[in-house]
């Protein structure tokens, strides 16, 4: 009950104060090409439901045609004004909308496209036992996710195999540890994470110590070597093809 009143509470209040940037943002991307600024996909939320997911499009009309999920920096399917939107996380605010009709909430497992959700092992499926969310543990420690992609020529499958086994570990922990508590510390992490993404990854090391988290997951978050393959939880296979 609180969690969900803070929700609505702080939804609302945030939607107000930055209607003005949504508005101009909106105008600019409308302007860039004269087409719909808000980009309408479909995601996978609670009990494994599907939702519409509203975000501001940073992409070019159609880019969901080349079949492509995960989406690297380089992608050439992102427009000029997308890759600033992008680097400030402007084109998530919409989602805020989602968290007012009980959709999303705050903080919560990042939604997936069903592409991948198909593919979740048992364990995974208790991702979808909560609300899914705007922030998590996952969405500080990999706000980089593009970066890390556009190394590869396939993007869905690295994500697979590098990020999705940490991500889906972060957000299996998270609910097995969320509280009040827990929810204004990562969105108190993640307003750090736009300006200093360092600092706020140490963040994360230092909750996840508190909270007695795994030693790997501790050793990922700290995010001082590169990734490697490594099995989605609830496998002892790394994912050989998305």
């Amino acid at each position: 009950m609180i969690k969900r009143l803070t929700d609505i509470l702080l939804s609302i209040s945030l939607l107000i104060f930055i209607s003005p940037i949504l508005f101009i943002f909106s105008f600019l991307i409308w302007l860039d090409d004269k087409s719909n600024p808000i980009y309408v996909a479909k995601r996978i939320g609670k009990d494994g439901k599907e939702f519409n997911f509203y975000k501001l499009r940073s992409m070019i009309i159609n880019a969901d045609a080349s079949g492509v999920d995960s989406t690297s920096v380089s992608d050439i399917r992102i427009t000029s004004i997308g890759k600033l939107i992008r680097k400030f996380k402007i084109d998530e605010l919409p989602q805020l909308w989602h968290v007012v009709i009980g959709k999303m909430s705050l903080v919560g497992p990042r939604p997936n496209v069903w592409n991948d959700v198909k593919i979740y092992t048992e364990e995974e499926k208790k991702l979808l036992s909560v609300k899914p969310g705007i922030t998590d543990f996952s969405s500080i420690i990999f706000s980089d996710e593009g970066e890390i992609l556009s190394k590869f020529e396939d993007p869905d499958l690295k994500y697979n195999q590098l990020i999705r086994p940490w991500k889906s570990r972060l957000g299996l922990f998270y609910i097995k540890k969320r509280s009040f508590i827990l929810d204004t510390l990562l969105i108190s992490v993640t307003l750090i994470a736009i300006f200093k993404k360092e600092i706020a990854n140490n963040c994360i090391v230092k909750i996840l110590e508190y909270y007695n988290a795994d030693v790997d997951l501790i050793r990922i978050c700290k995010r001082d070597k590169e990734l490697e393959p490594y099995p989605p939880p609830g496998s002892k296979e790394i994912v050989k093809e998305r």
